[in-house]
C-alpha cells in the first residue's frame, strides 16, 4: 500500500533545490507546490499525530488501517506494543546544525511528560539511529578525557569560563571519578552567565581568524567560525571541544542511546527512532533550553569518535540490517546492482514501511504497481514483494523500517 507522506519545514533544513526531503515527498504527494524559499527539513513516514501518513489510494490514516487490519502488524509487535507502530521513520536534510540535544529514557520520558507535559508532550523513549545519505556531520558523545582536557588548555577563552581549578581535576583515577570530574567540568560550562560566554566567544572568534592553517585546524576554527555564524554567542558553540566530531559517509550509521548527547550539523540521512518526540535541548537553537534537566540525564561516558559508527550485518548479496539494542526498530539498507533486473524484498513477519530513493521499479501486485524515487510503501507482515528493476543501469536505494522483534 502506497503511503502520503508529510513533511516538516524548520529554520534548519535545507531549501527545495538542495534538499533531498523536497525531491523525495514530491511523488507521494504529487499536487505540493515547493517553494524555493521554504525549507524542507524532514519527511515523516508513520503514525505520529505531529505528521501521519495516509493510504494514497484510500485517503485513509494509517493508524487507522493499522486498528483495523491488526494482523497487518504481525503477532509480535501485537504482543510486545499492542496494535500500534512503535517507531517513526525519516527523511532529513540539514543545512545547519540542530541544537545539542539529548532523549530520555523511558522512566525519565514518563517522568517529564507529567511535570512539563507542554515542554514533553509523550511519555515515550527516543532511542534513534541515523544513516547517511550524503556525507553527514555530527557531534556525539563526549571526545575521550585527555582530548578535551587538551582543548581546555590549550584554549583560555573556554579554560576562562570553566576554571582552572575544575581543568586540574581532570586527572581521574577511576572510571567513577572521570565521570564526576567531567560533569562538573561541563556543568561549569553551561552554567555560565550567557554574557560570559558569548563574551569569551567573541575573543575566541577574533583571535582564530589570525591563526596560520595548521593551528586552526588543531582547533576545529572552520566548524567553529560556521556555528557562530548561525549561533552567535551561543554556549553550544564550544561543544565541539567536549563532544566527538564525526563525518558519516554514505552507508555509514551512528546509534544514539538514551541520554547520549548530539547535534546533527549537515548533510542529509535517514532516520527511525521510538514513535517519540521528546527532545531536551540546550544549545545551538532559538528553541527552549532545558539545560537543569539535560545535566541531569546527561550520559558522560567518554569514547572516541570511530566508537560512534554503528556497524550493519549482511542479511544476502543486496541487503544488510542496522539492528538496534532496542524492539522498538530495525532498519535495512536495501542495493540492487546495476544490471540486475529483479529482486525479492526479504520477507518480514512484522509491517514495515519501505521508501525508494533511487531508482523505478515495478512490484507484483494487482494490479502492477510502478514505483519511482520518493514512493513510500506500508508492507503487510509476511508480504512477499517482487520488484523488477525498470531502470537498471543505475544502483537502485531502498530502505526499509520494521519493528526489532
Amino acid at each position: 500500500m502506497e503511503l502520503r507522506c508529510q513533511f516538516q519545514s524548520y529554520a534548519w533544513g535545507k531549501c527545495s533545490n538542495d534538499s533531498i526531503v523536497a525531491t523525495l515527498m514530491k511523488p507521494s504527494n504529487p499536487d505540493a507546490i515547493l517553494d524555493e524559499k521554504t525549507p524542507y527539513a524532514e519527511l515523516w513516514m508513520g503514525t505520529h499525530p505531529n505528521g501521519p501518513s495516509f493510504l494514497k489510494d484510500e485517503n485513509k490514516p494509517l493508524d487507522e488501517y493499522i486498528t483495523q487490519n491488526k494482523e497487518s502488524l504481525g503477532n509480535a509487535v501485537l504482543q510486545k506494543f499492542g496494535p500500534q507502530l512503535p517507531f517513526l521513520f525519516k527523511v532529513l536534510s540539514i543545512s545547519k546544525a540542530l541544537s545539542i540535544q539529548l532523549h530520555p529514557n523511558k522512566k525519565q520520558a514518563e517522568r517529564l511528560h507529567q511535570s512539563q507535559p507542554n515542554v514533553y508532550k509523550d511519555s515515550n523513549h527516543k532511542p534513534e539511529m541515523a544513516i547517511a545519505l550524503t556525507p553527514f556531520e555530527a557531534l556525539c558523545g563526549f571526545r575521550p578525557i585527555a582530548e578535551i582536557k587538551t582543548y581546555l588548555q590549550a584554549i583560555p577563552e573556554l579554560s576562562a569560563i570553566v576554571g582552572e581549578d575544575i581543568i586540574l581535576e581532570l586527572t581521574p583515577v577511576s572510571e567513577t571519578s572521570l565521570n564526576l570530574s567531567l560533569k562538573k567540568c561541563f556543568q561549569s560550562l553551561m552554567s555560565c552567565e550567557e554574557s560570559i560566554v558569548a563574551h569569551q566567544l567573541k575573543i575566541l572568534i577574533d583571535r582564530i581568524s589570525i591563526l596560520d592553517q595548521f593551528t586552526r585546524q588543531t582547533l576545529n576554527a572552520s566548524l567553529l567560525e560556521r556555528l557562530y555564524a548561525d549561533y552567535p554567542g551561543d554556549v553550544g558553540c564550544f561543544g565541539i571541544y567536549f563532544f566527538n566530531y564525526i563525518t558519516l559517509q554514505p552507508g555509514e550509521a551512528m546509534y544514539l542511546e538514551p541520554n547520549e548527547p548530539h547535534a546533527y550539523l549537515s548533510g542529509d540521512c535517514i532516520e527511525c527512532m521510538a514513535c517519540s518526540d521528546n527532545v531536551v535541548r540546550a544549545g545551538l537553537t532559538p528553541k527552549l533550553k532545558d539545560i537543569k534537566t539535560l545535566l541531569e540525564m546527561l550520559n558522560y561516558k567518554c569514547e572516541s569518535g570511530s566508537a560512534k559508527r554503528f556497524q550493519p550485518s549482511r542479511e544476502d548479496e543486496c541487503t544488510e540490517i542496522f539492528r538496534p539494542p532496542v524492539p522498538d526498530f530495525a532498519v535495512t539498507r536495501i542495493t540492487v546492482p546495476p544490471g540486475r533486473a529483479s529482486y525479492t524484498l526479504i520477507p518480514r513477519t512484522v509491517g514495515s514501511i519501505l521508501i525508494i530513493v533511487n531508482g523505478k521499479a515495478e512490484i507484483t501486485s494487482s494490479p502492477p504497481k510502478i514505483l519511482n524515487r520518493g514512493s513510500v510503501l506500508f508492507i503487510p507482515a509476511k508480504e512477499r514483494i517482487n520488484i523488477k528493476v525498470l531502470c537498471g543501469c543505475h544502483p537502485m536505494l531502498m530502505f526499509q523500517a520494521f519493528v526489532n522483534v
